[in-house]
């Protein structure tokens, strides 16, 4: 399968971002995209609403569903996948993008930040896969991608920010035991990364400001990189932790220039992946 034409894809927090991009990408084929997050009205530092992504997604030949949902609400994770499912008749593809972050040590990470990365990341992940996966099970082609890192086990990657590599951890122990739990079933079950800083607005207001993101690669570089896994049979590839540009290459495209904010700078790593 090279095209997600008539395919519906579920993605949470994706008003803005990778999340963004990965539906754009998908709207290209034609496919029904589901914008399940909690950004209503515009905020003065994170551009976009869910109203404003399904515009971009329809602008970009896709059909969209924008639905207000706090994934950390089992009954507002529920409704949004009944409202999917009505509208478009199924679920073909869980896209766990939604994540906070909050990169503290440990003595300046408060409980309420703790509880936060952990409803989002892991519990958000685990919660709204659960509710997909009935669905999916329905469908010719299921997937369930994951935007998390692999898991390294390397100290360096949790002594700066135990609590927030711990929640994102959580979100790739879930593809590790649901690939298995479903893997003779069909249903796909992998995780996407980046090997560089990606150009949005976590990055721009958590990581460095306007510095970071001209070292950063687009967000389209991870769109191309989940339309590639995303079309694959499910049954040959699951359980797998892909990064982008191992991804793209894999599939022939060598050249990964134009995805770069300013090519005449030196990319900056992003966490949890060595650079090259």
């Amino acid at each position: 399968m090279t095209t997600l034409q008539g395919k519906t894809l579920f993605i949470s927090g994706g008003s803005r971002g990778i999340g963004l991009a990965i539906a754009k990408r998908a709207a290209k084929d034609g496919a029904n995209v589901v914008i399940a997050a909690k950004t209503a009205e515009t905020h003065p530092k994170l551009p976009g609403t869910i109203y404003s992504a399904a515009a971009e997604i329809e602008k970009a030949g896709g059909r969209a569903l924008p639905i207000v949902c706090d994934i950390r609400s089992e009954a507002d994770v529920e409704d949004a996948v009944a409202k999917a499912v009505e509208k478009f008749g199924g679920i073909d593809i869980c896209v766990n993008n939604a994540s906070a972050i909050s990169l503290r040590p440990t003595m300046r990470t408060s409980m309420r930040r703790f509880d936060l990365m952990h409803q989002v990341n892991t519990r958000g992940t685990f919660l709204v896969s659960r509710m997909c996966i009935p669905h999916l099970l329905k469908a010719e082609n299921p997937h369930i991608l994951n935007l998390s890192p692999p898991l390294n086990m390397d100290e360096k990657w949790f002594a700066p920010h135990v609590a927030y590599t711990m929640a994102k951890y959580g979100m790739s122990l879930c593809v590790l035991g649901m690939a298995g739990e479903f893997r003779d079933q069909g249903v796909a079950v992998n995780a996407l990364w980046p090997r560089t800083a990606i150009a949005t607005a976590a990055v721009q207001n958590l990581l460095g400001g306007d510095e970071i993101v001209k070292r950063s690669r687009r967000p389209e570089i991870m769109a191309d990189a989940a339309h590639i896994i995303l079309t694959k049979p499910s049954r040959d590839f699951t359980g797998n932790f892909c990064i982008d540009d191992e991804t793209l290459e894999s599939s022939g495209k060598t050249d990964l220039s134009e995805y770069a904010v300013d090519g005449s700078l030196e990319l900056v790593p992003d966490f949890f992946v060595e650079p090259r």
